[in-house]
Parts: structure tokens; sequence; C-alpha cells
């Protein structure tokens, strides 16, 4: 590692999880990261997001994570598919749906931060609006902050980046439609569902309604809603039109559907978006580079969570490498990596037709062949195989890892992850 790595600043855009990582790596390799997030805390909640095979498990023992995190996990969710009667009609075991280790998204976020946060400054509560590339680094304009300038600048913001947007063109250039929506939300445990027992869904063709109880608080239970449609025009941040689009999609079904709507007319906050994909010719421009969604995601079922975590590794040991040439690191990277991560994201293709298929023919195909053992063994194996195909070089590390922020930010001087920052 070259000595100039200690002077180098990089702003990430993004605090779910490659931006996190991402922070945790350069300031391990000496670096000074910044990491700005237009929420203004860190987002709690969110689906479970699971990381399978050896590369995956690797990355988080490397980075001191696992022990913490199976102590976290969520043990994995079985899944029944019902008809309109409730009469099941396939059942996927918690292995298949959580893989080797499952957590809350908004559990791997906090960890993420608190490992990260003694060494790096987080800005919560603005984002990016301009990107300048200068001789010496990219002038950087915020919507609340005043501008600043760094060595270099990276989008982990996901499908929608803003510095993708910025730096190499608009969102409709990069990401493409695969045909189906999803939207998640909590509501209140009536159904009388256990966590012990998984989720439940409804599936009619084009359409899946599941509902499962929250694995930690019982009284509560999230709402997952899949369906098929043509890109729809709706606002991003328009969450009662959002809302409307769901109740549309599954008016007139029967089983629990309406008592879940009834639920999410009440619900203060919903995710909702398309089922779509990210894919970028070049992952960097200039001093400007992407990792996780931003440059190869997939909003389901393509191992994002994981393949973020081991490309936000190899591009902080390949920056650190170069000595100072970023060029050199960015190509390295990349050249790594998207074998790999678009590997990972074929299963993101799937997973629309999987949890929701078009047809009554497709949906009885899916139930009928994935009754079978040894097709479900297979396709896990499968899985884990994908996302075990790159290796990880041993980049060296510079110091001892930084303690947890919640045992350092009194006197860090860090971004708590309610806002307050010590430079804008």
């Amino acid at each position: 590692m070259s000595s100039t790595a200690h002077h180098r600043t990089v702003l990430i855009s993004g605090a779910s999880v490659a931006g996190p990582a991402l922070a945790y790596w350069l300031a391990r390799h000496g670096f000074r990261p910044t990491v700005v997030e237009i929420a203004p805390a860190l987002r709690e909640g969110g689906q479970a997001v699971d990381f399978r095979g050896e590369t995956h498990l690797t990355v988080l023992r490397r980075m001191g994570l696992l022990p913490e995190l199976r102590r976290l996990r969520t043990g994995g969710s079985a899944i029944r598919f019902v008809d309109e009667r409730g009469r099941q009609l396939l059942r996927l075991p918690a292995e298949f749906m959580g893989g080797e280790l499952e957590v809350q998204r908004g559990d791997l976020a906090r960890v993420l931060y608190e490992h990260s946060a003694a060494a790096a400054e987080y800005v919560f509560g603005d984002t990016i609006t301009g990107l300048t590339e200068t001789a010496s680094g990219v002038r950087v304009t915020f919507r609340n902050g005043p501008a600043r300038e760094f060595d270099l600048v990276i989008g982990a913001d996901g499908l929608h980046s803003t510095v993708r947007r910025l730096a190499f063109g608009p969102e409709e250039h990069y990401v493409r439609h695969l045909g189906y929506y999803a939207a998640t939300w909590q509501l209140p445990n009536d159904l009388g569902l256990t966590a012990g027992e998984g989720a439940v869904g409804l599936n009619v063709p084009g359409r899946l309604a599941s509902v499962g109880a929250d694995h930690r608080d019982p009284t509560r239970a999230g709402a997952m809603c899949v369906f098929a449609a043509p890109e729809l025009p709706y606002g991003r941040h328009a969450i009662e039109e959002q809302k409307g689009l769901v109740a549309d999609a599954f008016a007139g079904l029967g089983w629990h559907v309406p008592r879940l709507l009834g639920s999410l007319r009440a619900a203060p906050e919903m995710y909702f978006d398309s089922i779509s994909r990210a894919d970028v010719p070049a992952w960097s421009k200039g001093r400007i580079g992407l990792v996780g969604d931003a440059a190869c995601g997939a909003t389901l079922g393509g191992m994002g969570t994981g393949t973020a975590l081991v490309a936000a590794y190899v591009l902080a040991g390949e920056l650190a490498r170069a000595g100072g040439d970023h060029r050199a690191a960015f190509a390295r990277y990349e050249r790594r990596i998207r074998p790999y991560a678009e590997g990972c994201q074929k299963g993101g293709d799937r997973t629309g037709p999987f949890l929701a298929p078009r047809t009554a023919t497709g949906l009885w195909l899916r139930n009928t062949l994935l009754s079978r053992r040894f097709l479900l063994e297979r396709m896990l194996k499968e899985g884990q195989k994908v996302s075990s195909t790159v290796e990880l070089p041993d980049y060296g590390i510079a110091g001892a890892a930084p303690a947890p922020a919640r045992d350092q930010r009194r006197d860090s001087g860090i971004a708590s992850p309610q806002g307050a920052s010590l430079r804008p």
C-alpha cells in the first residue's frame, strides 16, 4: 500500500450496505472516507437479506462481523403458497429462502455503520447535486451542505443511483424493467401468525400477496406483494400513489388480501419499486466509480447484498494496491468483480416469474417441480456455487480495525445515525 493513501479522500454516496462496507475497508487501508446519505438517519426495518456460499462468509469473517450477525440471524423463514381458499400449493423450506445466514436489512445496516463510523465521516440528510472533475479531484455540490472537493467519488447508492445519473447519464440508459413490481410494509399481526411457521402467500397468475410474523415482535407482521405489470408512471416518493397501484393490482382477490390492503391504507411507510436490473458498460469514469447495485444490481433475487460486500472489499483493496493510480485500480476491480456480479445478477431476472408466474400453467409447473426435494437441493447448490465464483485476494491491512462506533462516538466527532455531523 502506498503511503499516499493516508491523504486520499473518498466520498461515498449511500449508507445502506455497499457504502458503509466500502468505508470500513477504505479506512482500514488508510483512506479518509466520507459517507453521504439522503435519509435523515439509518434506515431501519426492511426485508431480510441473506448470505450464501463461502465467498460471502469469508468477507464477513475478514470484517469481524460474522459472530455478531450470527447472533442477529433470523433463522430464515419458510414460505407456503396457497390458493384463495387457503389450500397449500407449495411449501419452500427456510434454508431455501434464507441461505446460510439471514438477517434483517436494518440490522445489517446498523452493524456496518457501527463498525465503520469510528474512522469515517457520516453526513445524513443530504445528497449530491453536482459532480465536476478537476485536475486534482472531484468538486461536489450538495443539496444542503457547502461544496467540497474529494480525490475520488463512489456511487454506492443503489439501483436508482444519483452518482450514476450525474456522472454517467440518465437512469433509463442503464436500468431495465423486468415486468414486475414489489411492495412491502409492516402491519399488526392480527392473523395469529407465528414466526416459526414462516410466511404464507396467496398465489394467482401474475400476483403474490404474502404475510409473515415478525421474528422479534410477535405483535407485528410484514406483508409483501409482487405483481406483473408493464412499466408504470408514478412518483418515486409519492407513497399514496404507490399504495393505489398495489390496491388496484390486488382488488377483488379473496383469502386475507382485503385485510392486507386495509392495513396498507393505514401504513405510515411502504417500500415500493419495480423489479429491475442495472447494466452499466463501464463502472468508472475518471475519478468517479460505482459499486454494488449502482453498477450491477437487481431489485430482488440477485444476491445483491453479498455481492455488494464482496465488491466493496475488492474495490478498497485495489485502490490501496494501486498506490494512487485510480484508473488502474478501477480497471482491476471491474475486471475481477464484473463476471462474478453478472453471474449473481441473473437470479434477479427470474425473481418475478418465480414468485408470481403469469399463467395458471406456470404456477402449476413451479409448484409441481419444486415439490420435489432433489430439485430444491440442486437449486440451493447452484446458488452457493454462483456466489463463490470469485477469488478474494489478501490485500493486507494497515493498522487495527476501528472500534465499533458505539464505543467511540462521544469523542470521535463522527456523525451519529440521527444526522449530527462534525463537518457539513
